[in-house]
């Protein structure tokens, strides 16, 4: 079935995988991306509505289903749901999963390169293959200083808010630099779509951040 997909890819993008990933990547962004425009106005009014969220939380603390109920019905004026904001990751999980099978298959991506850099390796083995000094470690470099510059867009776009949990505030603003991690230690393929996959995500939230409710 992954041969199959990545012979697909390919063949619709003349031949070349990894613009066929990037074209993957960019279509599904474009087919997920009215969820995420739901996702946004949910996290806007959830923004709006910390103050009530707060009082709430303190007023019922001691009262789980009480405190679900009132939260559900504050969400409700609005015409949204608390839960709205995961529908756009849960829709995505597919997507990656397949993108990783793709990325990280033995066989799918042989002979396939970007640049001279081999799609199917990881930054180690290229190292190993080519020497530190080579054009495909500088095409691997690129991909992750990319990364890197796109997390930090990323890390600085994150909304917060007064409801969440202390830990989870913190934890927030280090997780897109995750996907950095993974570039260093997963194949080029694997960065590639993530790298493709991250930009339009905070170009996306960027756009739908200034626009009104």
């Amino acid at each position: 079935m992954i041969d199959s997909l990545v012979t697909f890819v390919v063949s619709m993008s003349g031949g070349s995988a990894a613009l066929g990933i990037v074209l993957f990547t960019l279509a599904v962004r474009l087919l997920l991306l009215p969820l995420n425009v739901r996702q946004s106005r949910t996290m806007k009014i959830r923004q709006r509505l910390a103050p009530k969220l707060q009082e709430l939380q303190k007023r019922h603390a001691r009262n789980p289903e009480r405190l679900a109920r009132e939260t559900s019905a504050l969400f409700a004026k609005e015409g949204t749901s608390p839960f709205a904001g995961f529908l756009p990751m849960l829709a995505q999980l597919p997507f990656m999963w397949l993108m990783f099978r793709v990325a990280t298959h033995p066989t799918a991506l042989a002979g396939q390169t970007l640049f001279g850099a081999p799609l199917g390796q990881q930054v180690a083995g290229v190292v190993a293959n080519f020497g530190l000094v080579s054009v495909p470690v500088l095409v691997f470099v690129l991909v992750i200083a990319l990364a890197v510059v796109v997390a930090w867009f990323s890390a600085r776009n994150v909304k917060v808010t007064d409801d969440q949990p202390d830990w989870m505030r913190r934890l927030l603003p280090l997780m897109p630099y995750g996907s950095v991690l993974a570039t260093l230690v997963m194949p080029l393929a694997a960065g590639l779509y993530l790298l493709v996959s991250t930009a339009w995500a905070t170009t996306e939230r960027a756009v739908l951040a200034s626009r009104p409710l």
